[in-house]
């Protein structure tokens, strides 16, 4: 009997503990009822959250679950599709909880009670419904936070003062709202911030200079800097509502009022001999390498700062390339001379720039971009980089050289660098037909009528060829291009794509890299990480764009206008909708049809949310390829053998192709 009962150990407890621990997990877990009972909160997750099911660990298994160490950190249900309510209590008994998303959903109704969470970090609500004021003292008992985003929601009232207590604070999306008043004077040192597009009014507050004029924008009663309207004396100084000082304080706000009047009679004359006597040019232009495709009226001086940029830079304008580079080291005061990384199109300098007739392209992130035709007929494209002072002038040297010697038809290639502590000049080939985004969404004449399926399936080859690349040259940087948008897809006058403003992400301070494409993904905005899988994801929304023909809204930081491609295209995807997805401007080209469908259905794989379910850039160029080559009549039904069915169509066409190249066939 003994014998038997050592015998049966062996096979009777590993059968105990598999039968015993799913029971004893369900049972042990408050947190597991908790989700569960949030769940239960929700209308529209039966669907959604079918992967919460029973006697499953939620780590790595439940979709929106994020664990460290099987320890739940997190939940990012974003894009589910949800509405409903929030139960609060269920979060309250996730101890361990430090990020909450409800990104594009529908829920609606008041803020919920997530100040009852005291140790959360990152709270995300972006795009959905929440209505009404927040308390002024929301927030106060949420000393952990670090990362809040209530943008395009419908609240109302006030800014809570409670957020100037926040001393963790980072971020702060508060755009596309009805939120009214005055800003509150925060403190800390804010990394991202976004009011636009509410109804606030009275003048910024300066520790929000820094910050770009579209953080304020449509806000039509704000005034101050960053905004290009000044405050008027009623805004900048005003006595407290009831106060009596025995006529003193009247008397004082009235000559502070009187000054200002004063000062600002003096700045318009001022403003006015200046403008006077630098004969000011205004140039309506559309943006052709912004994000934006606004048209925009920007003033170019000409007289008073060439002449300084040509009084302090070396009048060497055709030196040696061994010359440029001992002006640039001797001048450590002074400008410099332009540093040469690629002669090709000739050697020039700083002078022959500064005379050169300007016009203005446009301003992005990273700077502002002019065009320069100089006297010996090249043209380029100068770019202004205030944002580059991250590494010293010897390792910005050798980064520009690596530059200077790449030669590839699909990369842009920098022909010149000029150095300064407060900022770069970028000098490039100026290519006449702009960038990709301006072709597709800003001109409207015989650029884009030559947008046909065989030059867009070729611009989607070329930025494929161009990617690999890179990944090839820079493959031990984070992001190898970092900034992969239309807007930084040149194209050549036979609509070859060139890849430009790549590889910058070692450059730029760390305050500035948010500019970037990569950071306005969901990868940054939802995980908080960027990777080369960023890159992949920026792909795909080119690739959505060159086939839908729509202007992606994951382009925009602020304010109103394009569509969101991801979501989509997702959704006519799961609908079985993929026919209505196709640029109108395309559909008649039947014979393509199969392969403008089969290449959105990649550029939806690459736009994957999750990026560890996303594949990589290199199976992403492989399924592009592989696409591409069936457009060439040499490889069509590649794949096949005798014994598969190719369709019909295709092969007469590969066919006729083929024979087309000998000398003798005509085809009728």
């Amino acid at each position: 009997m003994t014998a038997v009962r050592f015998f049966l150990y062996p096979i009777f407890f590993p059968v105990l503990v598999l039968v015993l621990f799913p029971l004893a997990l369900s049972a042990a877990s408050p947190e597991i009822e908790s989700l569960f009972k949030l769940k239960q909160s929700f209308t529209g997750a039966d669907k959604s959250l079918s992967s919460w099911i029973q006697n499953v660990s939620p780590c790595g298994n439940w979709v929106g679950v994020v664990c460290f160490k099987n320890v739940i950190t997190g939940l990012r249900l974003s894009d589910l599709g949800l509405s409903g309510t929030i139960d609060i209590d269920a979060l309250m008994k996730i101890q361990g909880l430090r990020t909450i998303s409800f990104v594009n959903n529908s829920f609606s109704g008041p803020m919920p009670e997530f100040n009852k969470l005291g140790t959360i970090k990152s709270l995300y609500l972006t795009n959905n419904q929440f209505s009404g004021p927040i308390p002024s003292e929301y927030f106060s008992q949420l000393g952990s936070l670090k990362k809040v985003w209530l943008s395009s929601n419908k609240f109302s009232g006030k800014i809570p003062e409670s957020l100037t207590g926040l001393e963790l604070l980072k971020e702060l999306h508060l755009e596309k709202n009805e939120f009214s008043g005055l800003i509150p004077q925060l403190k800390q040192q804010l990394t991202s911030f976004d009011v636009s597009n509410n109804k606030l009014e009275g003048p910024i507050p300066e520790s929000f200079k820094d910050f770009k004029p579209d953080s304020f924008s449509g806000n039509e009663k704000l005034c101050g800097k960053p905004l290009d309207k000044a405050c008027d004396a009623s805004a900048v100084y005003a006595l407290p509502a009831g106060t009596d000082n025995g006529g003193h304080g009247s008397s004082l706000g009235m000559q502070v009022f009187l000054l200002l009047i004063l000062a600002i009679i003096a700045a318009v004359i001022f403003m006015f001999y200046k403008n006077k006597q630098q004969k000011v040019h205004q140039f309506s232009i559309i943006s052709r390498s912004n994000s934006s495709i606004d048209v925009m009226e920007v003033p170019v001086p000409r007289t008073k700062s060439s002449h300084k940029f040509s009084a302090v830079g070396s009048k060497k304008g055709s030196s040696s390339h061994g010359e440029h580079r001992s002006v640039n080291r001797r001048g450590s005061a002074s400008m410099g001379d332009l540093v040469m990384v690629n002669d090709e199109k000739g050697v020039f300098g700083l002078a022959d720039l500064m005379k050169a007739a300007a016009e203005v392209l446009g301003n992005g992130g990273l700077g502002s971009a002019y065009k320069a035709a100089m006297a010996n007929g090249l043209s380029v494209v100068v770019k202004r980089m205030r944002e580059m002072n991250k590494i010293g002038r010897d390792v910005f040297d050798a980064e520009m050289r690596q530059f200077g010697r790449i030669r590839h038809n699909n990369i842009l290639t920098p022909l010149a660098y000029h150095y300064r502590k407060e900022e770069k000049l970028f000098v490039t080939e100026y290519m006449p037909k702009g960038s990709l985004l301006y072709v597709l969404h800003g001109d409207r004449g015989i650029c884009h009528a030559d947008l046909n399926w065989p030059t867009r399936l070729k611009i989607v080859k070329g930025i494929a060829h161009g990617l690999t690349f890179l990944y090839s040259e820079f493959s031990t940087y984070e992001l190898p291009h970092g900034n992969l948008k239309s807007s930084n897809v040149l194209l050549s006058d036979d609509y070859e794509p060139l890849l430009s403003e790549y590889a910058f992400h070692p450059l730029i301070n760390p305050s500035a890299v948010q500019s970037m494409f990569a950071y306005k993904t969901t990868d940054y905005t939802q995980y908080q990480k960027v990777s080369k899988k960023t890159d992949v994801y920026c792909l795909g929304i080119i690739i959505l764009e060159i086939i839908t023909g729509k202007f992606p809204s994951q382009y925009l930081s602020h304010g109103n206008g394009g569509t969101d491609v991801v979501h989509w295209v997702f959704t006519a995807i799961s609908e079985r909708r993929e026919e209505e997805l196709i640029d109108p401007e395309l559909r008649n080209d039947s014979s393509s049809l199969n392969q403008m469908l089969h290449l959105l259905q990649i550029g939806a794989t690459c736009t994957e949310s999750n990026p560890e379910r996303r594949i990589t850039m290199k199976e992403a160029i492989r399924r592009i390829e592989e696409e591409v080559d069936q457009s060439d009549g040499t490889t069509a039904c590649k794949g096949h053998n005798y014994a598969e069915v190719c369709d019909v169509h295709d092969l007469i066409v590969s066919y006729l192709k083929v024979m087309e190249q000998i000398p003798s066939f005509k085809r009728c």
